[in-house]
C-alpha cells in the first residue's frame, strides 16, 4: 500500500511523481517554464528529485500585508498608512466575473488539473523551444500563488525581492513542491480567493478590493463584466497595461481576456462583444497613504503615532519586530487626538502665523491626570514643497522633531518656584533682586561639586525700572530674572534638577538639562512643546505629572482574526505636593490676570500661565492650562536665525514679539476652541500674601511702554551667555549646523546658554 500523508492521500513526493512522471517530466516541467532550449533539459532533470525531497514539507504563508487605519478618540479616520495597500475579502465579495476572467486569462483549465498543468508545460515547452526564448510560460494559479506568497515574504527588500522572482530551475522545484501541498491543503476555491487577495494590479493596489477601489471607486463584488476583464488583464504586466496611463494598451489587454472568456465558456460571444464596446469607465482614487493625507493638520500627529509604534518595546522587542508588525498593517490604532481640540489648534494657528512667514508656530494640548495629547499643529504644513516641513516642532528628535529643541525663555521660571517650595520656601519669600547683578559666585549642583561663575557673568531684568525687592508672586507676574537667580543661589540647583526629572523635562535631544544657571532658570536650554505642555499639566493636575501618550487601543487583523495589541500606558506619579501646586497654581493666575499674559487670559474659566522669550527674541513661549487642558505655543525659527523685532506675523506687524502678544493669543483661541461646551472646575488657590514691592509700581512698569512680555527681552537687555565670552543661539557648542536643520544653543563657558532669556 502506498504511504499516507496524515492529512490522507499521498505524501508531496509521490504527489510530485504522480503529477510529474518522476523526475524526467519535472526536469521538462522546469525547463520549459525557466529555460529557453529543449537541450537544457537533462541538467533541469538530474538532480531534480533529490533537490525536490530536501525541501521542507510546509509553505508558511506570511499573513498579507494590509492598510492600517489611524482614528482620533471619537472613532472618525485620520489617515491611512501601508507598506501594500490591501483589504482582504472573502471570494463571496469578489465579482464572479473577476473570478471567471482571472480564471480564463490565467489557467483556463485550473479546475481540471492539479498543481501542475501537464497539457500547459508540453505546450509551452513547445513554443518555447521553437522560439528560441521564454515567449509562453505554464505556472498554474496555484504556483503563481506560491510566488507571490515569496514576494510578499520579502516585503521592500529588494535582494529578497530578486530571489523570489528570478527565473531559476531552484526557485521553480520550490514553487512546485508548495503548490502541490497548497492543493491538497486548501482546495481550489480557497487558492483562488487567496491569489485575488494577494497578487499586485498596479498603482499601489494589492488585492482585488483596493484594485476595485482604485480603478473603479467601487466594492470588488461589484464590478461589471468589463470593469472585471480589464482587471483580470492587468496582473500579466500592472506597468504595460495600465489603464491610467495607457488607456489603448488596456482596452487591448481587456479585449483579449473577454475574448478568452468566450472561448472557454465563460460568457457568450454576444456578452463579450457588448463588453468590448464599453468604455474603460475609470473613476480613479488617488492613493492616500500615509500621515501626509491626515485631515485636520494631523500629519505630525500620525507621524508621532506611527514613532511611538516603532520605538515603544510593548510592540516588539527589537527595531525590526516592531518595522515588521508595523509593515504589515492591518491594525486599527484609535488615538487620543481629540478632534475638537485639533480644529480649534489648527484654526488658531491659521489664524495667527501663515505658512509663508519667516517664523514657524507649533501648539500642543494634553489633558492633566492622563498624560494624553489631545490637539497637535503647527503653521507650516506637512510636506516637501515650500513653506512645508517634514519636522515635527512639537516633540524630540527622537521622535521626529527638532534636534535640540528650542529655549524657553521664561516659562521655565516656574520650576524653579515649585523645587523652592518643596524646599520649604514660602509664597511669600523675598530677594532684592537688583536690576543688575553678577552670578553667584558659586551654585550647588547634584554631584557636590558647585558651578563656579569664573567668568563673572552677569545678568539684568528688562527694565530699569524692575528694581527690588520682590517677593515671589510679584516676580512670578513681572518675570524678574535676578529674583529667580538669586531663588537658585540660594536652594542651589539639585532641587530644580530633581524637579525636572520628575516633570519629565529633558532636552530635545533627550538628554538632561544641563546644571547651569542660565538653564536652571533662564530657560537657555531647548524644550518641546510637548515636553512643556505635559510639564504644566503637573501643575494642573495638583502635582500628578503623566507621561504623554497618544495610542488608546490597538486591534489587529490576521487571517480574517483580530485580536487586540497591548499599547504604552501613561505613567503618572507624583512630581510635587499639592500644596506646592496649588501654590503655583495661585501664582500662575496672577500672569494671566494682571502681569506678562494679560493678552492669553481665558474669559469665563479658571486658567493660569506663563510667558517666554528668549535672547535677540529668536523664540517666543506661552505655556498654560486650566484645571483640565494644557497647552505649550511656541513661535520662532526653526533655525534659530530669526530675530523677531520688526516683523510681520500672520499679517500682523511687531516692532518686538512678547511671549504674551504673539504665542499667547495663539494659546488663548487654541485652549477656548478647545474647552467650548466642557466644564470649567476651579483651581484649588491659596492666598499669598501682597510682598513687599508695592502693586502701583508693578502697575506702572507694566503700563510704561514694556510691552507684554516677562523681561529681559530685545537686543538691550544681555543675558544667557552675550555677556562675557556667552555663546547665541546661532550656534550649537561652536559648531554651526546646516539651514536644513534646527539649530540649538550652547551652554556657554560660564554656564550661560546662548539661547536664554527672561
Amino acid at each position: 500500500m502506498p504511504k499516507k500523508s496524515s492529512g490522507g492521500g499521498l505524501t508531496a513526493t509521490q504527489q510530485a511523481a504522480k503529477f510529474l512522471g518522476v523526475s524526467v517530466l519535472a526536469g521538462a516541467v522546469l525547463a520549459g517554464i525557466a529555460l529557453p532550449a529543449v537541450g537544457a533539459l537533462g541538467l533541469a532533470a538530474k538532480g531534480s528529485v533529490e533537490s525536490f525531497d530536501e525541501l521542507p514539507a510546509n509553505l508558511k504563508t506570511p499573513p498579507l500585508s494590509q492598510r492600517t487605519t489611524i482614528l482620533d478618540a471619537d472613532g472618525d479616520q485620520i489617515a491611512t498608512v501601508y507598506s501594500r495597500d490591501r483589504t482582504v475579502v472573502d471570494l463571496k465579495n469578489i465579482s464572479p466575473y473577476l473570478q471567471k476572467a482571472i480564471v480564463a486569462i490565467e489557467d483556463s483549465r485550473f479546475y481540471q488539473h492539479g498543481a501542475v498543468d501537464l497539457k500547459g508545460v508540453l505546450r509551452a515547452l513547445n513554443k518555447n523551444a521553437q522560439s528560441g526564448g521564454v515567449s509562453e510560460g505554464a505556472s498554474t494559479l496555484t504556483q503563481q500563488y506560491v510566488k507571490n506568497v515569496f514576494v510578499e515574504e520579502a516585503g521592500d527588500d529588494p535582494t529578497k525581492v530578486a530571489q523570489a522572482t528570478q527565473q531559476t530551475i531552484g526557485r521553480k522545484i520550490r514553487e512546485l513542491k508548495y503548490a502541490i501541498q497548497v492543493e491538497e491543503e486548501l482546495g481550489k476555491k480557497k487558492i483562488l480567493e487567496n491569489y485575488l487577495n494577494i497578487t499586485f494590479f498596479g498603482q499601489q493596489a494589492y488585492g482585488v478590493e483596493a484594485a476595485a477601489q482604485r480603478y473603479f471607486s467601487k466594492h470588488a463584488k461589484d464590478l461589471t463584466l468589463a470593469e472585471s476583464a480589464l482587471l483580470a488583464g492587468i496582473v500579466q504586466s500592472p506597468s504595460r497595461y495600465d489603464p491610467v496611463n495607457d488607456e489603448a494598451e488596456a482596452v487591448k489587454r481587456r479585449n483579449v481576456v473577454l475574448e478568452r472568456m468566450a472561448e472557454v465558456g465563460d460568457v457568450s460571444r454576444a456578452e463579450a462583444e457588448k463588453a468590448k464596446e464599453a468604455p474603460l469607465g475609470l473613476k480613479v482614487t488617488q492613493p492616500k497613504n500615509g500621515c501626509i493625507t491626515a485631515v485636520q493638520g494631523a500629519s505630525f500627529f500620525c507621524k508621532y503615532v506611527e514613532r511611538v509604534f516603532l520605538s515603544d518595546p510593548v510592540f516588539g522587542k527589537t527595531k525590526e519586530e516592531r518595522a515588521k508588525v508595523w509593515n504589515q498593517g492591518g491594525l486599527t490604532i484609535r488615538t487620543t487626538l481629540d478632534p475638537q481640540a485639533q480644529a480649534s489648534v489648527q484654526d488658531s494657528l491659521k489664524d495667527h502665523v501663515y505658512k509663508s512667514d519667516k517664523v514657524a508656530a507649533a501648539a500642543t494640548l494634553v489633558e492633566p491626570g492622563t498624560g494624553k495629547i489631545l490637539g497637535m499643529g503647527q503653521s507650516k504644513p506637512y510636506g516637501y514643497g515650500k513653506n512645508e516641513t517634514e519636522y515635527n516642532f512639537s516633540v524630540n528628535s527622537a521622535m521626529g522633531g527638532s534636534n535640540f529643541g528650542f529655549p524657553t525663555g521664561s516659562t521655565f521660571k516656574p520650576f524653579v518656584a515649585a523645587a523652592a517650595l518643596e524646599q520649604g520656601k514660602p509664597p511669600t519669600q523675598s530677594y532684592p533682586a537688583p536690576y543688575k547683578m553678577p552670578y553667584p559666585q558659586q551654585v550647588q549642583t547634584c554631584s557636590g561639586k558647585p558651578w563656579v561663575n569664573t567668568n563673572n557673568e552677569t545678568l539684568e531684568n528688562e527694565a530699569e525700572s524692575e528694581v527690588g525687592p520682590y517677593a515671589l508672586r510679584e516676580a512670578m507676574e513681572l518675570s524678574v530674572n535676578t529674583y529667580f537667580v538669586q531663588m537658585l543661589g540660594d536652594i542651589g540647583m539639585c532641587p530644580v534638577v530633581k524637579m525636572s526629572d520628575a516633570l519629565g523635562v529633558v532636552q530635545g535631544n533627550g538628554d538632561k538639562v544641563p546644571e547651569v544657571p542660565s538653564s536652571m532658570t533662564l530657560g537657555s536650554t531647548g524644550l518641546s512643546p510637548l515636553t512643556m505642555a505635559s510639564a504644566y499639566a503637573a501643575f494642573a493636575s495638583r502635582g500628578m505629572y503623566c507621561t504623554p501618550v497618544a495610542i488608546e487601543s490597538i486591534t489587529q487583523t490576521v487571517g480574517g482574526e483580530k485580536k487586540s495589541l497591548e499599547v504604552p500606558k501613561s505613567t503618572c506619579s507624583r512630581a510635587m505636593s499639592e500644596k506646592t501646586a496649588d501654590s503655583i497654581n495661585t501664582l500662575l493666575s496672577g500672569v494671566v490676570d494682571s502681569g506678562t499674559g494679560k493678552q492669553a487670559g481665558l474669559s469665563g474659566r479658571a486658567n493660569a500661565g506663563k510667558t517666554g522669550t528668549t535672547d535677540e527674541r529668536k523664540n517666543a513661549w506661552f505655556v498654560g492650562y486650566t484645571p483640565n487642558l494644557s497647552g505649550a505655543v511656541w513661535v520662532g525659527s526653526a533655525s534659530q536665525k530669526v530675530k523677531m523685532t520688526n516683523i510681520s506675523i500672520g499679517g500682523t506687524y511687531h516692532g518686538q514679539v512678547y511671549g504674551g502678544d504673539t504665542p499667547g493669543p495663539i494659546w488663548r483661541d487654541a485652549m477656548t476652541g478647545a474647552l467650548e461646551g466642557k466644564e470649567a472646575p476651579p483651581f484649588n488657590l491659596i492666598t499669598i500674601p501682597s510682598g513687599e514691592k508695592d502693586p502701583k509700581e508693578d502697575d506702572r512698569d507694566r503700563d510704561n511702554g514694556r510691552g507684554n512680555d516677562d523681561g529681559n527681552n530685545g537686543d538691550e537687555g544681555f543675558i544667557g551667555g552675550l555677556i562675557d565670552g556667552g555663546t547665541t543661539g546661532d550656534t550649537n557648542g561652536g559648531i554651526t549646523l546646516p539651514d536644513n536643520l534646527f539649530q540649538g544653543q550652547g551652554n556657554g563657558s560660564g554656564g550661560n546658554g546662548g539661547g536664554g532669556r527672561g
